[in-house]
């Protein structure tokens, strides 16, 4: 879940017309009729404290059924969602936008990871006389999270709302917090691997644009992380499984593709660069598949005792909430937070400064005084955050003495193995040495306004820590995903298993369309020849390179 804000965002901004127009020839296409007129559609306007203006966000809800033999789950889990953004001066019906950006999430992502990225996108496509809509996917297994809390939080500006909510058994709204669920309550996601998440994709573009043509015209198909590899199968799924009709395969319902911070490509992750990993022997595919059939059986839901589970992901989002109302209060989140196992080692594993502090919880990470936004940028920053994938730039501490980070990596090890730099980041990491002492208070010095040091400096600060924590906790569909189905991980690297052979039928996807790739401050393009010379033109604010 490497933070969307660290590097995607400046690159997507800039490139957004391009990402946006380049991708087709210019046709004209009738509007169909209004997506509102859907049975069972529902769009509400949500409110939000971005400085970016002139956009208009909105939470959609499409009744989207689980199959007959699925297993019993809540009737909220019949529907899926999705964040929509527009400019507030463009059209209303999003069939008259002159493109849609449909974005898939990385893992442990929900739709309001793409907060910022894609106000940001439209705002600069809108400064460029261009309406385009920004779509943020939400997987069918958030349908289990509770957000009452949070937004109740939001509404009352009162953090205890929410930790009386979900930690003190208050109520909100009307509700109380049925706590998270497990077992029966989650069994259900074991089928919601690859191919189920293929169809909810598709059943979102084709409920939403129910004409094909307009589809292939005016969708951009792409994604975070996880999301480029999502977006790589659904290129080569061939819904109907019959390579007769062609109206229904992925790379048909999209103009074009786009990846921030990854590639657009079906398949695994691959650990070592340039090099392809070979397909399961038809042979061998049908057992392994049922033996990754039974491991997501027991576990359906990717989840440990600490750090990566529903409790945790949901702290992110209330430590993002606390610096949110109130970023210079001091400790508001920690000291609301119960002493429990999944709490404290969580705390211990994230903060500690070295290996002693980890196993004996000395000094106690909660006896340190720092402010909400300093919380915060310790939980996420990439100069404190120790895994790789949860991490952003968004500034460096501003007060307090500090040390180098020993835990769970010395940083010259890191430094001198790359593979580790994906795992850890490649980043110094930097600890406070001062606990206990209410005068010494650790503030945050934002990425525009830290002071360089030996551990960082603007030029590799790149988010503002007021809009991560805003991110985290202002979109009714979260940023941190509670339910990570296993089955999606489990599905990725296995393209010749029976059930996915059977719609996986194409490996020339990907290449039938064009495809804007976004890496840190670079972008990497494929194009066909005739949008070549568009692309390199509007993408000027970037590096670009043709592969």
């Amino acid at each position: 879940m490497t933070i969307l804000g660290e590097s995607a965002l400046r690159s997507l901004v800039r490139s957004a017309v391009c990402t946006a127009l380049a991708v087709s020839v210019a046709v004209a296409i009738p509007s169909s009729v209004a997506a509102e007129s859907t049975p069972g559609r529902t769009e509400r306007e949500i409110s939000s404290s971005s400085p970016v203006t002139g956009v208009v966000a909105t939470v959609v809800g499409l009744d989207a059924p689980l199959p007959a033999e699925s297993g019993p789950h809540p009737a909220e889990c019949d529907r899926l969602s999705y964040l929509r953004y527009r400019a507030a001066d463009g059209p209303e019906n999003s069939a008259d936008a002159d493109r849609v950006l449909v974005a898939q999430p990385g893992i442990f992502e929900g739709a309001g990871a793409f907060e910022s990225v894609a106000r940001n996108t439209v705002a600069a496509a809108d400064a460029e006389g261009r309406h385009i809509e920004f779509w943020a996917l939400d997987r069918r297994s958030n349908c289990l999270e509770d957000h009452t809390g949070t937004q109740a939080a939001l509404a009352a500006n009162d953090l205890d709302v929410a930790t009386d909510y979900y930690f003190g058994g208050g109520t909100a709204d009307g509700r109380t917090f049925a706590g998270y669920a497990d077992g029966a309550g989650t069994a259900w996601l074991e089928d919601q691997g690859l191919a189920a998440t293929m169809r909810d994709y598709y059943d979102v573009l084709r409920l939403e644009f129910p004409d094909q043509p307009i589809r292939k015209q005016k969708v951009l198909c792409g994604g975070h992380s996880l999301g480029g590899f999502l977006t790589g199968y659904f290129a080569n799924w061939d819904f109907d499984g019959n390579p007769a009709t062609t109206e229904d395969i992925g790379y048909n319902q999209c103009s074009g593709y786009f990846a921030l911070d990854t590639v657009v490509k079906a398949g695994p992750p691959n650990p070592i660069r340039n090099l392809d990993i070979p397909e399961i022997p038809p042979a061998l595919a049908g057992p392994i598949e049922a033996a990754a059939g039974a491991l997501t059986d027991v576990y359906p839901v990717t989840r440990l005792p600490a750090v990566i589970n529903p409790e945790t992901t949901n702290l992110l989002a209330m430590a993002g909430l606390a610096a949110r109302l109130n970023p210079t209060g001091i400790n508001d989140i920690v000291d609301r937070l119960p002493h429990s196992l999944n709490f404290d080692v969580t705390l211990r594993t994230l903060l500690s400064t070295d290996p002693l502090m980890a196993a004996t919880g000395r000094p106690d990470v909660r006896t340190l005084y720092a402010t909400n936004d300093a919380v915060l940028g310790a939980l996420l920053d990439d100069n404190s955050q120790p895994l790789g994938f949860l991490q952003t730039s968004v500034g460096f501490i501003g007060s307090g003495p500090v040390q180098d980070k020993y835990f769970p990596m010395p940083n010259e090890v890191v430094a001198t193995i790359p593979f580790l730099g994906g795992v850890f980041g490649s980043d110094r990491k930097a600890a406070p040495t001062s606990y206990g002492d209410p005068s010494v208070v650790y503030t945050w010095q934002d990425y525009d306004e830290m002071t360089p040091n030996e551990y960082t400096d603007p030029s590799k600060e790149v988010s503002s820590i007021s809009q991560i924590a805003r991110s985290l906790s202002e979109p009714p569909l979260d940023f941190t995903e509670w339910y990570f189905p296993t089955a999606i991980t489990t599905d990725l690297g296995q393209p010749t298993a029976p059930s996915i052979a059977a719609h996986y039928i194409y490996r020339d996807g990907v290449s039938r369309n064009p495809v804007l790739t976004c890496k840190a401050t670079a972008v990497s393009i494929w194009v066909h020849p005739t949008a070549r010379t568009t692309f390199r033109s509007r993408c000027t604010a970037t590096t670009t390179s043709m592969f």
